[in-house]
């Protein structure tokens, strides 16, 4: 029938093939765009459900689907050579696996697409998550592709393998850094903006978290750069997590002779008062406490003001007011502060000294300095 149609027309066999296959691929051209358009304004009207998901597949396999339609009809349709069927053959088999890998990694995409659009923050790891997907089906697609060809790869292996070896080992450290970073985007045990202190010590904002290190802005607005590997082993404390509220303990003693409650009442007070004066970074909202705690220390009584600050680098300039208006308070009602005392004793001379020289009970005292009690043990 083909040929009959090709000799009407005053054609080639060849020619006619070649035309009724270049027509057959421009139908399905322009039946996959028809799909593909109608697929999208579904897709659009399902936003944010599985439909949306579904259609937006469909809409990316349209034009592929009639492309290979439109091979397998020809090839059925016409009666071409065995050397076309062979090529045709070979050429389905090609669009299928394209077809196919194509479909696995747009449902990938399209998952990691609407993860980072619920979580703005994995945009990092989303991003070359869907190069890495796409490059690696569509070498494997090519693999596939050229085995069926008849092009053995046994070689290509081979090198591929022994290369990657030393690559491994010659990125080691880089590879261990962009592993861990991939770790802690994923984690999260630290966001930029953050306050964080690891337990060696580095402690300040996160400005980024990279692929290789992560940089931290110290108080001192100095930059210290660590390596994603080094973090990810590290014992971090993230003052800004789970929120940026902290709580402040100041510390304040007074001699053993003080009245306990009075001393507990006085160090609310004042703390109220600061919150009621407005002082910047102290959260009015939660009432401040004190307590004797520690309790009895070795020459004091040691009490714990307990209040709320905003965050974490406010507590400076919080502990500093407090400190002065305790300061302040105490001496208008004439409450000491605890000085250190130290008691030493020391055994009398003896006999043979004459007793002359023989010293006596000594204390050494003075105002506002630390006192050391001097007592001499006597021989009966």
């Amino acid at each position: 029938m083909p040929q009959r149609i090709a000799r009407a027309l005053g054609l080639t066999p060849t020619t006619f093939y070649v035309i009724g296959f270049s027509v057959l691929m421009v139908m399905a051209s322009a039946l996959g765009l028809l799909l593909n358009r109608i697929f999208h304004r579904w897709a659009v009207k399902l936003r944010n459900s599985w439909g949306e998901i579904v259609l937006a597949i469909l809409e990316s396999l349209s034009i592929p689907l009639c492309m290979l339609a439109a091979v397998y009809t020809a090839l059925e349709a016409l009666t071409l050579p065995r050397q076309y069927e062979r090529i045709g053959s070979k050429v389905i088999f090609g669009l299928v696996i394209v077809v196919i890998f194509y479909f696995f990694t747009k449902v990938i995409v399209l998952f990691l697409s609407r993860w980072s659009q619920r979580e703005p923050s994995l945009q990092r790891v989303t991003q070359p998550a869907v190069f890495v997907v796409r490059v690696l089906f569509a070498l494997l697609a090519i693999i596939i592709i050229l085995e069926n060809l008849g092009i053995h790869l046994t070689a290509v292996w081979t090198t591929l393998g022994v290369g990657s070896v030393a690559v491994a080992l010659a990125l080691q450290d880089t590879l261990g850094n962009f592993f861990a970073g991939l770790y802690i985007l994923v984690d999260r045990p630290v966001n930029p903006g953050d306050y964080v202190r690891l337990d060696g010590g580095q402690e300040g904002y996160v400005i980024r978290v990279g692929w290789r290190s992560t940089v931290l802005q110290t108080l001192g607005n100095n930059l210290v750069v660590i390596p994603n590997s080094t973090l990810a082993k590290a014992v971090i404390t993230n003052f800004s997590m789970p929120e940026e509220r902290m709580s402040l303990d100041i510390r304040v003693s007074v001699p053993f002779h003080t009245d306990v409650r009075r001393v507990e009442k006085i160090l609310v007070e004042v703390a109220r008062q600061a919150a009621v004066d407005g002082l910047d970074g102290l959260l009015s909202a939660f009432p401040p406490d004190a307590s004797l705690i520690p309790g009895f220390g070795a020459s004091s009584l040691d009490f714990t003001l307990g209040v709320k600050v905003r965050r974490f680098v406010d507590q400076f300039a919080v502990q500093s007011e407090l400190r002065k208006r305790i300061l302040e308070r105490f001496q208008k009602e004439g409450i000491p502060l605890a000085l250190p005392t130290q008691v030493v004793l020391a055994d009398a001379p003896s006999p043979a000294w004459g007793g002359a020289d023989r010293p006596g009970p000594q204390r050494a005292a003075a105002d506002n300095s630390p006192t050391t009690e001097v007592k001499a043990r006597g021989q009966e």
